[in-house]
């Protein structure tokens, strides 16, 4: 049997307690998960750059490619529409007219099916117009609203103009 007692007392002086031995080992776990965790933000960060940048040059190709007549009829639609509380299909008669703007009917499709613009509502803004300086009836508005010769507005538009009269 040994004698432990001549060796002296041992002491370690070098050992950790466990809970720090722990605690340094969940520190480098964490900033392993976190340098794992800012490589995949990079990674899709680039990813959706490339994406972007992408897609911005289609959208810019797309727009090169539309013809300068176009864009000019579509921004004629957007005023008369706005401005001038015009129908789609006034619209268009008018992009299309020689005694308008002349555009070919190209352009002028190009314009209707691009234009963003609540149709409803400038039936409406007619209909108001049509009662306060015409002093028309309501069916006489709504004639008005959907004929041939006058605003070219669909029945629901103009149903919807004749709906919105106080």
């Amino acid at each position: 049997m040994t004698d432990f007692k001549k060796f002296g007392k041992r002491t370690q002086p070098n050992r950790k307690p466990v809970e720090q031995i722990i605690r340094e080992e969940q520190e480098r776990t964490d900033a392993k998960l976190k340098e794992i965790r800012d490589k995949y933000i990079a990674k899709f960060k680039e990813l959706d750059n490339e994406y972007n940048t992408k897609e911005e040059a289609e959208a810019k190709a797309y727009e090169e490619s539309i013809p300068r007549e176009h864009k000019s009829a579509l921004k004629r639609a957007e005023s008369y529409a706005e401005f001038m509380s015009m129908s789609k299909a006034s619209v268009y008669d008018q992009l299309t007219s020689p005694y308008g703007d002349n555009f070919p009917a190209v352009a002028a499709q190009y314009a209707i099916d691009n234009i963003e613009f609540d149709w409803k509502e400038n039936a409406a803004k007619r209909a108001k117009f049509f009662a306060a300086n015409m002093h028309m009836s309501g069916s006489t508005i709504y004639k008005q609203l959907i004929s041939e010769y006058g605003g070219k507005f669909t029945p629901d538009e103009a149903q919807h103009g004749i709906d919105n009269l106080k």
